[in-house]
């Protein structure tokens, strides 16, 4: 019999605290999954490890390279303003409500999304099986919704002039904007904490009436939870989550009923770590430069873009030429000498010079360069060992700088995980910045609303802490590849070979890597 799947995302999920949770007795649904399932404790999240990143690697299966999301605020060079993507209520005030609305809705799916990958619900669609998805950033489908007009969101959407309808799975919803179906269950997306509820709303609706064949069941409120009281208060979230998910399974008539139904695959996008201290990108570069703020009225004044993405950021060169490279080092030297900014890395040419971008695209580039300490290595896909996914790369320069052993030919870190894939696939992203920032322990990037986590918890960097996250799968069918390390990019091709599909669409079969 071939089950449904159900892929549960509890964004900022860490696997000591879905540990420790479950061993409290705090989470008897999860529980009852880890014992039925195959836990991988480490799986690499994206690079920056932030959650539009994260969602859109998860559902196409591809790095920021391949699906060009690059941040949740970056600069777009062709239009030549700011895309936000919900950093901070302080942070949409600053790019307006209707701007960002428009970005985190629409254009992040309709428009910034590649369209050279296909998502999980075009490519179930295509084969005829049907997909469902409660709120999550990352909903690109085959069918067409029309804009709803709930609540208070949909208020503000509608006095804001946003009626555009979008393209999404089967059943979609979106909170207050979009419902395939009339479901009783109150609209939330404008309420953090509320939001797992409304899912769980939602996806009981879905089991019961049987309308789904994939279900992406997202259970966001943990991620604001950790924020706000840092992660290793997270128990609490966590138990609200599985008492969600329990809601589901319920419906079905308890676990066993539930998995002879359905397979499942449990995950985070990213984890989180405390953060105490903020660096100010805006503020320390303007020091020197003039740098574009939000909503200017002539942004070619500007020599450079600030894009802050929790615990990491980009920096875009706006010039070209000498001065370009004069403003590529200085920000380098800038960036560097602050305790805040833990790794620099940006492209180069094979003489060292800084690759200059002049539009969007994938750039052409010989190397990537990553600085820590003032030390240097520079590495590109190569021959001369592999990493743990089995990609082959080449290097010159200090393995240290990344904390990285080399064993038996193989590469490997365990401070900054899968970092050579990781940090070229977010360097060639066609929207990607110039320099790339990932920062220290305990600090934050301040967004472009003056916000910050602190006290509290964060993500974003390189670093294991903010990077790995869990991955539990129970009773998925199909080949189950065998990799030494495991990515949120693995997630597509697991779903897809649970329903005998490959991946042939996105270049790639089932298991390489990625």
């Amino acid at each position: 019999m071939q089950r449904k799947l159900v892929l549960a995302l509890v964004d900022s999920l860490r696997t000591d605290m879905l540990l420790k949770t479950v061993a409290s007795g705090k989470a008897p649904t999860f529980a009852a999954l880890l014992e039925r399932g195959d836990l991988i404790e480490d799986c690499v999240s994206s690079f920056p490890s932030v959650t539009p990143v994260c969602t859109s690697e998860i559902i196409t299966g591809v790095r920021p390279d391949g699906h060009f999301i690059p941040g949740m605020n970056w600069y777009h060079r062709a239009e030549r303003r700011y895309v936000e993507y919900g950093s901070s209520w302080e942070a949409t005030r600053t790019f307006g409500l209707f701007s960002a609305l428009y970005d985190t809705v629409y254009n992040l799916n309709m428009s910034h999304l590649s369209r050279e990958v296909e998502t999980l619900y075009e490519q179930f669609g295509d084969a005829g099986l049907r997909s469902a998805c409660t709120p999550f950033l990352i909903y690109r489908g085959r069918r067409r919704h029309e804009f709803g007009l709930e609540g208070l969101l949909g208020r503000v959407a509608t006095a804001a002039k946003f009626h555009h309808a979008v393209w999404g799975p089967e059943e979609l919803f979106y909170g207050e904007l979009y419902a395939s179906q009339k479901v009783p269950c109150k609209p939330t997306l404008a309420r953090p904490d509320a939001r797992d509820d409304y899912s769980a709303c939602v996806g009981v609706e879905m089991v019961e009436r049987d309308l789904y064949d994939f279900m992406l069941f997202s259970l966001p409120d943990n991620d604001h939870y950790s924020h706000r009281h840092g992660p290793e208060a997270s128990e609490a979230s966590i138990a609200h989550a599985d008492e969600c998910f329990a809601a589901i399974v319920e419906a079905a008539g308890g676990i066993d009923a539930f998995l002879l139904d359905n397979a499942v695959i449990l995950m985070a996008d990213h984890a989180q770590t405390d953060v105490e201290q903020s660096l100010d990108l805006g503020e320390l570069l303007a020091e020197d430069w003039h740098v574009l703020q939000p909503n200017a009225d002539d942004p070619g004044d500007a020599e450079l873009a600030a894009g802050p993405s929790s615990r990491a950021a980009a920096v875009w060169v706006l010039r070209d030429g000498p001065r370009g490279r004069r403003l590529h080092e200085g920000v380098r030297a800038t960036l560097g000498a602050h305790p805040g900014a833990d790794l620099l890395a940006w492209l180069s040419d094979e003489d060292g010079r800084p690759v200059q971008r002049r539009g969007v695209g994938i750039p052409d580039a010989d190397w990537a360069v990553v600085s820590r300490s003032g030390e240097q290595l520079r590495f590109a896909p190569g021959n001369a060992a592999r990493d743990r996914r089995g990609r082959g790369w080449r290097w010159q320069g200090d393995l240290g700088v990344l904390e990285l052993e080399l064993s038996g030919g193989i590469i490997d870190s365990a401070t900054y995980p899968d970092a050579f894939s990781r940090l070229w696939a977010a360097l060639r992203s066609p929207f990607g910045g110039d320099v790339l920032v990932s920062a220290a322990p305990g600090y934050e990037l301040v967004d472009w609303g003056g916000a910050t986590h602190i006290p509290g918890g964060s993500h974003g960097s390189l670093l294991a802490g903010d990077s790995l996250a869990p991955l539990l799968t129970v009773g998925l069918q199909g080949d189950r590849p065998s990799r030494d390390q495991w990515a949120i990019s693995d997630v597509a091709d697991l779903a897809l070979a649970h329903f005998g599909l490959g991946s042939a669409r996105s270049g790639r079969t089932p298991g390489a890597p990625a």
